[in-house]
Formats: C-alpha cells, structure tokens, sequence
C-alpha cells in the first residue's frame, strides 16, 4: 500500500524464497545545513517474524538509489539476497520514485558526487 510519504509491503513465503517479510518505509526531505536536501528513510518491519528498525539518510544526488540501500539492510536481518524487496509489486514502486523526484525537485541527467555515493553507500 502506498501513499505520499509512506510505503506498507507484506511479502509472504509462497511468493518470496519461501521467507515471510513485511515492512514500513516511512521517508520525508529533511534540509540540513551543510550537506543541503537529504532523504531521510525510517524502515521497520520483520523478516520470518524478527523484528527490526532502521534509519538512514541519503544525500540528494543519490537519493534514487534507496531501494539498494533498502535491500541491503532486509539481508543484514535475515531475507535471502535473493528474496530483495521490490521484486513483487514493481507499480507500487514508481509511485515511491515519483513521490521522492517531486519531493526533492530532482530530474534526469542530474549529476551525482562520488563522494555522496562513497558515504551514503550504507
């Protein structure tokens, strides 16, 4: 389920390596004073019914990327690397993409810093 700002998925174990994950990406722009617009991403949620809470946030310029960063932090609690996250449900998605372009004015061919890729790479 989707709507502006927030995300709800329920993955359950016949459609996904046979794991059960269900999560809550909740995210906003957050204006900070050196580094500028930053996407900031609270996820909670369970794999095979552990719990688990996460926070990060990614630079402008590489906020676009979240999803790998999403995928990265479900494996550290226990889904398959196989089972990522936006294997099912793939229009649910682009309306996340969507929401987060508008939300921080971003555009194609908008280039990236390295360097915020080298510290937002979590």
């Amino acid at each position: 389920m989707f709507e502006p700002g927030h995300l709800h998925r329920e993955i359950r174990a016949d459609e996904l390596s046979g794991q059960t994950f269900v999560y809550d990406l909740y995210y906003d722009v957050r204006e900070d004073p050196e580094e500028g617009s930053m996407l900031h991403v609270r996820m909670t949620g369970t794999v095979d019914g552990k719990s688990f809470a996460e926070e990060f946030e990614l630079h402008r310029d590489t906020a676009f990327n979240f999803f790998g960063v999403v995928t990265k932090l479900a494996v550290k609690h226990g889904l398959h690397p196989r089972g990522g996250p936006v294997l099912i449900g793939h229009e649910e998605y682009d309306r996340v993409f969507e929401d987060i372009r508008a939300k921080l004015g971003g555009t194609l061919g908008t280039p990236i810093d390295w360097e915020h890729l080298k510290r937002d790479d979590i």
